[in-house]
């Protein structure tokens, strides 16, 4: 395969199984023997899928068919222990449910983005409007190949593996609510995993990032409140589209002027609206857009300011302003020992040399940082990028698509992590 001449293929067990007792060394090399021809065998068909559900998309909590497809594939294995309408949509699978043992969790996002696709692929979007621009149709080919591979060793787990399905990643905030209806319990998981396409990463890596790895991202919109009228006589009226754009301007200067420069913050405006007709001055204008911090505490002091300076920019035009905060994402913090042990499989898996020593942050965010403030938790990056940088399409674009080289990687990467991980808790 085409990713195997970025990386080299090295098995996990000559490096990690002389690590564990004797009496696990048995059940553990026969898994690792056989997981190379499993994921040669079962990729092609996660590739299918994957094609399958690109041609599908559905937005968040709206993911039926996606979920039925999911389940079409996951009934005929057996050994699994399946819960669905989880979070509405949502679907959890569990190996070895009554196995006594640890529990380690991989999760994949079900949800697809309101964007017009323009990749022109046989399996392009059938639904105008949506398409899977994230790159999550690829993440669930990863995570169902894992299961397909992991059911089939299930004997020589010493432990359990339960596999999420998580709807509206996107804007919904689906890992929220699954984790309240207690996902994360039953049996009780003690470590969680999950990748992401990375295109600034070249196809065939693996990157993970200690500490925090991506931004928290908090929804919000402005109204802003002013006297309409004719737009020949704006001195008998407060023009809100005039307020509006000063506090567009000053937003700007929570990053530039009252945030530590050694800090990050982004405050993103992402749409404007106001009026009717070119010759009236509204009575509103409305603004929406995102902040994003890399720590709770800049996140806090972010908001608050943002607030008060909305509220004050527009009273000093004699306008009024609301300011509505939607559901906000946390700041996704990765924890050190998992994080080191995404990286010690991956320089099994793929190399040390496609393994990069420093990853930086992603303002980016991600509600998996619900499941990482509950139980251990790493958010890896799966590499996507074929050649050169500058013509590779990023994430929410018209035009991005999970290449199907990278499927196999991942799902060698879930299997061995699960694995390896479930061993390395038993010994």
């Amino acid at each position: 395969m085409r990713w195997q001449r970025h990386c080299s293929n090295v098995s996990i067990f000559n490096k990690s199984v002389r690590h564990l007792p004797k009496c696990l060394t048995a059940g553990y090399a026969n898994c690792m023997n056989g997981i190379t021809e499993l994921v040669e065998k079962i990729a092609p068909e996660a590739v299918a899928l994957r094609h399958d559900i690109h041609a599908h998309p559905e937005l968040g909590y709206e993911e039926h068919q996606t979920a039925q497809r999911i389940l079409d594939q996951l009934r005929p294995l057996g050994r699994l222990d399946i819960r669905t309408g989880v979070a509405k949509t949502g679907i959890v699978a569990v190996l070895n449910a009554d196995k006594a043992g640890p529990c380690v969790a991989l999760r994949t996002e079900l949800d697809a983005l309101p964007i017009e696709e323009r990749t022109g692929l046989s399996y392009a979007s059938k639904h105008p409007g949506k398409m899977h621009a994230c790159g999550h149709d690829g993440h669930m080919a990863c995570l169902v190949g894992a299961v397909k591979v992991l059911t089939q060793l299930a004997e020589d787990l010493p432990g359990s593996i339960k596999f999420i399905f998580q709807p509206a990643e996107e804007f919904g905030a689906g890992g929220d609510v699954m984790c309240k209806e207690g996902v994360l319990d039953d049996p009780k998981v003690d470590a969680i995993f999950a990748l992401h396409g990375w295109p600034d990463l070249e196809l065939g890596h693996v990157g993970v990032r200690e500490g925090a790895a991506m931004a928290s991202a908090d929804q919000w919109k402005i109204t802003v409140h002013g006297v309409g009228g004719h737009a020949a006589y704006p001195h008998r009226t407060v023009d809100p589209v005039v307020v509006a754009s000063h506090i567009v301007v000053a937003a700007q200067t929570i990053a530039s002027r009252s945030t530590d420069p050694l800090q990050s913050v982004v405050v993103t405006v992402a749409s404007a609206h106001a009026g009717t007709a070119h010759n009236i001055i509204p009575e509103t204008a409305e603004l929406t857009g995102t902040i994003r911090a890399l720590t709770p505490g800049v996140r806090a002091g972010t908001l608050t300011r943002f607030k008060d300076i909305v509220k004050h920019t527009a009273a000093a035009f004699g306008a009024t302003a609301d300011v509505e905060f939607g559901t906000g994402y946390p700041v996704l913090v990765n924890d050190d020992e998992a994080s080191a042990f995404v990286n010690d499989v991956a320089r099994d898996v793929v190399g040390s040399h496609c393994v990069p020593e420093e990853v930086v942050p992603c303002m980016g965010g991600e509600d998996f940082a619900f499941f990482a403030q509950r139980v251990p938790a790493a958010f890896w990056r799966l590499g996507v990028r074929r050649g050169d940088p500058a013509s590779q399409p990023n994430l929410h674009q018209p035009t991005y698509d999970f290449p199907d080289e990278a499927v196999p990687v991942g799902i060698r990467m879930h299997c061995e992590m699960a694995m390896r991980y479930l061993n390395s808790k038993q010994s």
